[in-house]
């Protein structure tokens, strides 16, 4: 097993790139499967989840070559198979994408349900009614299976704000016959980023980014190349992290426009940071200040960032109040939390955070992904060393996360236990 030893109490210092948009190519790499032809995607992140999925189209039959870290050609044009259903689809939650792009390819979808971290419930149903909107019948049981003898499009109001159902839908609907319109649309950069990267191979999207997305079905895409936008959620933990050790941070290669709602939020804890055209430097406070935090859909307060933003003002001075309104069950990593000296109270879906003077080193355990995130940030911060365990979690979505923390001055490592 493998596992973080963390020595705390350096301040981190200097510049780190961003890698690509984890929940971009998460989508993108399955939305490939509408292609007729060649697809070379740049910037992809070189981390576990993209991974998986690259070799989940390995076995549909897709040719892959990876080019190098960062960029792989994707050629789909001999994959005669609907069925995703080998045990590695089961490790993540985006291998839902696949039904989209299975169902838009060859009207029909046979699919393992999702796995990935668990923090709450995922409710498919907004997929379902989207799909079966499109004219597709589906049923869901051990596998999602999904049929249709032709794809027609349809206006499409989504119940409530889903990032997944969002972009499952518009990648069915791009070779559907006729319009489709998705009202209450999610509007997150790797919404965008998929849209932009589907019209970039012949389809025709408009409206990503606001809340009524619309579709015109084409008949075929073809070949070309697109590069992923810079990880947003990669660029806030860097932010925090900085934050936490009382650091001088410069993020480089980020979309500065992506990131107001987390600025916003360092600035009230008293943070300063210093905009540029691609980067954004963060210069930590002499103490963190108490704030108030809710999660949102974006443009609001990403869900995503929510257990590093508690792990600062788990260090604050005085009380904080962060409310998740997105996932039910997003606090279980506050008993780790409290192992290193936290004093956090979670009630449902809210945390009251009483800030202390200092962490303590300690044995933790990465529940999810940006759990383990958060863990790693305290230990940065915390007095003495920390054990974080269950990193495989983390390696989900950070590519050469402890290289980059080592660059900037981090006392961690990865070692064999």
């Amino acid at each position: 097993m493998e596992v973080f030893k963390i020595k705390g109490g350096n301040k981190l210092k200097g510049t780190v790139h961003i890698s690509g948009a984890k929940n971009a190519a998460v989508a993108i790499v399955p939305a490939s499967l509408l292609i007729n032809g060649v697809c070379r995607i740049e910037n992809l992140p070189n981390i576990q989840d993209v991974n998986y999925i690259l070799e989940i189209l390995a076995k549909l039959g897709s040719k892959i070559n990876r080019v190098d870290d960062h960029t792989v050609e994707i050629d789909n044009t001999d994959i005669k198979t609907y069925k995703a259903t080998d045990e590695i689809v089961q490790r993540m939650r985006a291998s839902y994408y696949l039904v989209g792009a299975l169902l838009g390819r060859f009207k029909r979808a046979d699919v393992s349900l999702p796995g990935g971290c668990n923090f709450g419930e995922r409710p498919i149903d907004l997929h379902v009614k989207g799909f079966e909107k499109l004219g597709a019948k589906v049923t869901v049981s051990d596998s999602f299976e999904a049929y249709a003898d032709r794809l027609a499009g349809t206006n499409i109001y989504l119940d409530q704000v889903s990032v997944g159902a969002t972009m499952n839908i518009m990648i069915a609907a791009v070779l559907a016959e006729g319009t489709t319109t998705i009202e209450n649309a999610a509007k997150e950069p790797h919404i965008v980023d998929t849209a932009n990267f589907l019209n970039s191979m012949g389809a025709d999207i408009k409206g990503a980014g606001t809340d009524t997305i619309k579709i015109r079905g084409v008949e075929s895409l073809g070949g070309g190349s697109y590069s992923l936008i810079p990880d947003q959620i990669e660029v806030g933990t860097f932010m925090m992290a900085s934050v936490a050790t009382g650091g001088d941070v410069t993020v480089d290669g980020v979309i500065p426009k992506h990131m107001e709602a987390i600025v916003a939020k360092l600035i009230e804890m008293g943070a300063q940071i210093i905009e540029g055209d691609e980067s954004i430097r963060v210069i930590g406070p002499e103490y963190i200040k108490h704030t108030n935090v809710k999660t949102m859909p974006y443009p609001g307060f990403p869900t995503d960032l929510q257990p590093q933003i508690v792990s600062l003002l788990a260090l604050g001075v005085g009380t904080s109040i962060v409310n998740e309104n997105v996932w039910e069950n997003r606090f279980q990593y506050v008993d780790e939390l409290r192992r290193m000296g936290a004093n956090i109270i979670v009630t449902g879906r809210t945390a009251v955070i009483q800030g202390v003077p200092k962490f303590e080193g300690s044995k933790v355990r990465a529940t999810d992904l940006r759990a383990g995130a958060a863990l790693v940030i305290s230990a940065l911060a915390a007095e003495g060393e920390t054990i974080v365990h269950d990193i495989k979690y983390i390696d989900r979505g950070y590519e050469y996360f402890e290289d980059k923390l080592k660059a900037l001055g981090a006392d961690i490592e990865r070692v064999q236990i």
